[in-house]
């Protein structure tokens, strides 16, 4: 097994299929074979040139359902051939002010797959056995779900989130969605924002109590008279705009928790004696650990998610720049396009 097949972006909106080298194995290190690869908001900006993390050409992909196909020497027994993986994408330095505190998924050096290094979009892929994640009875196409949704349920996490919490989640994309589940897990009362009424209705089946249209509502009334006036505990910022994070630092009640996951892509102006007059938290929220994916993976083991329903498309890897294309757009309207590269 000398190549095999990938999809590269190569430069602004151009993606093709190729063939690229296959990767020598390590003792430390685990072979898997790819069954279906996830594109997610950061591949779409890579392909639009949008993204200022990467240098092309690159492999996109880190929402990764694979099989273990061969392991190292070194690499425990409880990883085996034959089972059924996710991966956590992320590197971390160890050396770094966030590992030295332990929070690895914020490391400085932090070298994404599809972002920083090449990704998973492709037949076959090396990684050293720490970063290779058992997903119990969860099937690989499953499996490519679980990153973007430990990426809000962390985001739940950074917020502090209890049950006497009314916790605003703007954005209903996978991430979003994530935060959504996980606010709801823990008892609190979720409000979720979006401007598509068909992914406010899934946000609801998922859990959010309340939804808004931030097109078609009065965002502000509609929160104070769903809080009593006092606006929502906890916001949670998943789309990375000028508008949705200044809503998020308005509406937050006084003495509130505001996390930001969304990478805006122009400086925001802020109202700066908000932070002040509220007293806010204000956090960011990158990445996931170890102990989100687990728990994301035990919330889809349960089999309550609808996630036929996340799963916008299947396409062949031949057809991934189309619909790649067909994604830009109407951006709006995707949760999820799975690429199966199980052939």
């Amino acid at each position: 097994m000398k190549n095999c097949k990938a999809i590269q972006i190569s430069a602004e909106r151009e993606m093709t299929l190729v063939e690229v080298p296959c990767q020598e194995m390590k003792d430390n290190e685990v072979l898997i074979r790819l069954q279906y690869v996830g594109f997610c908001g950061s591949d779409l900006s890579t392909f639009l040139g949008k993204n200022p993390m990467v240098k092309m050409p690159v492999i996109p992909g880190h929402e990764v359902g694979a099989v273990i196909e061969r392991v190292g020497k070194d690499v425990p027994e409880g990883l085996r051939p034959g089972m059924v993986v996710t991966v956590n994408p992320y590197t971390n330095c160890g050396h770094c002010a966030s590992c030295r505190n332990g929070r690895f998924n914020a490391c400085q050096h932090n070298e994404t797959l599809g972002v920083q290094r090449d990704g998973a979009m492709r037949e076959y892929l090396v990684l050293p056995w720490e970063k290779i994640i058992p997903a119990g009875l969860l099937t690989p196409r499953t499996c490519a779900l679980i990153e973007p949704m430990s990426v809000g349920f962390h985001a739940v996490s950074r917020a502090q989130v209890t049950d006497i919490d009314v916790v605003l989640v703007i954005g209903c994309g996978m991430v979003g969605m994530g935060a959504i589940v996980r606010a709801a897990q823990r008892g609190a009362t979720v409000v979720a924002a979006d401007i598509d009424d068909e992914k406010l209705a899934l946000a609801h089946q998922m859990g959010a109590g309340y939804t808004i249209n931030t097109l078609t509502d009065d965002v502000h009334a509609r929160l104070l008279e769903m809080t009593s006036g006092f606006g929502p505990d906890v916001v949670i910022e998943a789309v990375g705009s000028t508008v949705t994070y200044q809503m998020a630092v308005n509406e937050v009640a006084f003495t509130g928790r505001v996390i930001c996951i969304g990478y805006a892509k122009t400086e925001v102006s802020f109202q700066t004696k908000y932070f002040v007059q509220k007293e806010l938290d204000i956090r960011g929220s990158r990445n996931a650990q170890p102990s989100d994916f687990r728990a994301v993976i035990h919330y889809l083991e349960k089999g309550n998610c609808p996630v036929d329903a996340l799963i916008s498309r299947v396409v062949r890897p031949e057809d991934a720049p189309e619909a790649m294309r067909q994604w830009m757009e109407r951006p709006g309207k995707v949760f999820r396009i799975l690429v199966d590269f199980k052939g």
